[in-house]
């Protein structure tokens, strides 16, 4: 499917207006999103990523600058013809009771037949498939206060599908959900854009799910504004490295995830490649080793034998040994250097 543009932001300010007082939370915003893409926006509490949020689903104006949807100002849209060109998840858990999960799904209709007006065909067909988009038409009766938090996410996904609008906003979507739920609200999600061509654009917290799955990136930050591209260009370019250089947590460029900063006290030369090499890089950084291929030292550690929980450590002036786990492999590390 052709990718267009969306969304265009140009020289947009956020913030609250409070009678003859403005509040800036972010400006001189310059950015644009398209249609068949997943983009997350991410950044530390309080930096404006609801209120960001809020401005493109115009429940609040912005300061200044232009929002432009679909070709034309955000402005000009009236809630009516809003109302079929973006639909919203919010963060709020869905708390109604006496309510299907189709009956839900068929709210999403009503930019179309009004909030009392009765669905046709076409309407029963739409809801079908939205339904269907999600995968879950064996939960189409049951009662909304039965589900889980991810199956009823699920259903608030399937209402904004059956509004049948090109834009949908998310606001912290997996908030809520255990970490096999909150992984696959990313995956649906982002096959939603690839089956649908729809724009889809959420708030998260969910900083290595976003990585892994997104296909654009905002980073939202005070002092840098917002930085656009995706996961690794982002990367490439340092963005990524100094988004949370002062809170502890460094980005690791060998496995494009960050991780909590390590003091090292102590380095080994560590050779291999794969899940063993990177268990156990993991393991030793945790015990305030810096361990990778790069690093010069008397010891080393292979992680490539034919066994696969197996590792063969060389210490200064021994014969090498086979060691059958990493918490082993850390017993006898920590026996090496309390006699050394």
């Amino acid at each position: 499917m052709n990718k267009v543009i969306t969304i265009k932001l140009n020289n947009l300010k956020i913030g609250y207006k409070n009678k003859n007082i403005h509040k800036t939370v972010a400006s001189n915003i310059h950015s644009q999103i398209c249609s068949g893409e997943l983009t997350c926006l991410l950044g530390i509490n309080g930096v404006g990523k609801s209120t960001l949020l809020r401005t493109l689903c115009a429940f609040q104006p912005a300061l200044s600058g232009e929002i432009q949807l679909m070709g034309k100002p955000l402005q000009s849209y009236n809630d009516k013809d809003l109302s079929t060109v973006i639909s919203v998840v919010l963060t709020e858990k869905c708390d109604i009771r006496n309510m299907t999960v189709k009956e839900l799904v068929g709210m999403g209709r009503s930019p179309y037949t009004g909030f009392w007006g009765k669905l046709n065909k076409k309407d029963q067909i739409i809801i079908t498939e939205a339904i269907k988009l999600v995968n879950i038409q064996d939960l189409t009766e049951r009662m909304l206060h039965t589900l889980s938090d991810g199956e009823r996410q699920k259903a608030m996904i399937a209402k904004a599908l059956a509004q049948q609008t090109p834009v949908i906003y998310l606001d912290e979507p997996t908030a809520f959900l255990d970490f096999p739920s909150k992984v696959e609200i990313m995956q649906l999600l982002h096959n939603l854009t690839r089956k649908t061509n729809k724009t889809i654009f959420l708030s998260t917290h969910d900083l290595e799910l976003a990585l892994q799955i997104a296909d654009k990136i905002w980073l939202m930050d005070r002092n840098n504004g917002i930085m656009t591209g995706t996961p690794e260009d982002l990367a490439l370019n340092g963005n990524l490295s100094s988004f949370f250089q002062r809170k502890g947590i460094v980005f690791d460029m060998e496995t494009g995830l960050f991780r909590i900063t390590n003091n090292y006290s102590k380095k080994i030369c560590l050779t291999g490649h794969g899940y063993k090499y990177a268990m156990v890089r993991k393991a030793l950084q945790r015990n305030e080793i810096l361990a990778n291929r790069n690093v010069v030292s008397d010891i080393c550690i292979e992680t490539r034998t034919n066994e696969p929980d197996t590792f063969i450590l060389q210490l200064p002036n021994k014969e090498a040994i086979l060691i059958k786990s990493i918490d082993n492999l850390l017993s006898q590390l920590r026996s090496w250097y309390q006699q050394n």
